[in-house]
């Protein structure tokens, strides 16, 4: 006997399917594009003068050497701070803190909340608190303190969770073998929750390197190459933003200066991935 088996279609499964597979395609397909038109815009006069040459007539000549310059020292002060005062911040409330405590809910809200703020609102603060009230003015050091300010509640809180996700068989391993607090943090935790961690650190770069606000208020505008870290100085994205709304005839030198921007923010990603699995496979 001859069993005939009917497969009807469900027409709404396929229908929700589609939809769902359409608006994952757009969100991969518009990022794609945006590259695609920075690079397109941007690589062709990217050259080795472009990065080596001082910026002149504001911006829309030479090249970015100073901005760059800039860029990374208020990157350094930035995460100067942030890595010490994070990775103790997320250490102290991943295994000092009960997850449901009432100080660990209240910590974990205020940071939420402070990670929200609109960067204008770290700006401001950064210049009442850094440039006028510690009298540091328009500085390498104002603007970097001030960038620590709003990259640290997010560096903590992606941070925990990485300090989380490690088994916790590790930790009663540890205690097991009387080893202490101390040890276990360094010698275990650290280490198995480093590719979290590093995924911690590119998120707050990639957010540092396109802040604009913050730095407006507080690093300054000033092109020209800084002697200290009590002098002023422009950052990548500020240079961008200034080509491409104050200067006529920069916006060729701004696409130019987003497409270093991005190719910089992908080899950071890169080689802060390639650390990440060495420190996990030294772990194991």
């Amino acid at each position: 006997m001859n069993i005939q088996r009917t497969h009807k279609v469900n027409w709404l499964d396929v229908f929700w399917t589609g939809m769902i597979w359409f608006m994952a395609g757009l969100c991969l397909f518009l990022p794609f594009m945006l590259v695609v038109d920075i690079l397109y815009r941007g690589l062709p006069s990217l050259t080795l003068n472009f990065l080596w040459d001082d910026p002149m007539s504001a911006g829309r000549e030479g090249g970015i050497y100073s901005i760059i310059i800039s860029t990374f020292w208020v990157l350094l002060v930035c995460f100067l701070v942030v890595i010490p005062i994070g990775l103790g911040s997320a250490l102290y409330l991943s295994e000092c803190v009960k997850l449901n405590s009432k100080r660990g809910q209240i910590i974990r809200l205020s940071l939420r909340i402070l990670s929200s703020v609109p960067s204008i609102v770290f700006g401001l603060f950064g210049y009442a608190m850094f440039a006028i009230y510690l009298k540091m003015g328009f500085s390498i050091l104002s603007g970097g303190l001030s960038l620590a300010c709003m990259v640290l509640p997010l560096f903590i809180l992606i941070s925990e969770q990485a300090f989380q996700a490690v088994p916790i068989a590790y930790k009663q391993s540890s205690l097991a073998l009387n080893i202490s607090q101390g040890a276990y943090m360094v010698k275990i935790l650290l280490p198995m929750s480093s590719s979290g961690v590093v995924s911690a650190l590119i998120i707050s770069i990639g957010r540092a390197l396109a802040e604009t606000a913050v730095l407006i208020y507080t690093a300054g505008y000033v092109t020209r190459m800084p002697g200290t870290l009590y002098d002023s100085g422009r950052v990548l994205s500020v240079h961008i933003y200034d080509l491409s709304m104050n200067v006529i005839g920069g916006q060729q030198n701004a696409a130019t200066t987003a497409a270093f921007l991005l190719i910089l923010l992908i080899l950071l990603n890169v080689l802060a991935r390639r650390v990440s699995h060495r420190l996990t496979r030294y772990a194991r």
